[in-house]
């Protein structure tokens, strides 16, 4: 069977709509594997920041920021009308489950949830915002 040992969320920029007063993200979730390899739960999440300028962008954006942000945008999302933040939960973590299924990854819901979750930051972002 195969082990998930931690989720990461990969986040790089978004190069078609970074400009001098955006600055725009990607974020890629993965599940990663005991035996090393890493499978992709998510790759169609990201966000923006707008600014008046480049030096404004710098002042605002920090990696505590993106990382805690990244953790948003994978989900699980808030709660719609009617339903809890469990529900919302249970209903996020199950579909993970069942993508890393369908990829050939046994895990239980329940146990992804409980997982360690690492964002890690592209070299090219860091260097935007340093």
């Amino acid at each position: 069977m195969t082990v998930v040992t931690r989720l990461v969320t990969h986040v790089d920029l978004d190069d078609g709509a970074t400009g001098a007063r955006q600055v725009s993200v990607s974020a890629r979730l993965e599940a990663v594997l005991a035996d090393g390899r890493s499978l992709v739960l998510l790759n169609d999440r990201g966000w923006s920041w707008r600014t008046s300028g480049p030096v404004a962008i710098r002042a605002r954006i920090s990696v505590e920021d993106i990382e805690k942000d990244a953790r948003m945008v994978v989900g699980p999302d808030e709660p719609s009308d009617g339903e809890t933040h469990e529900q919302m939960a249970a209903g996020h973590w199950g579909f993970l489950a069942r993508i890393l299924r369908q990829q050939g990854a046994e895990v239980d819901a329940q146990e992804l949830e409980r997982l360690s979750h690492d964002v890690v930051l592209s070299e090219r972002l860091r260097a935007r915002i340093a």
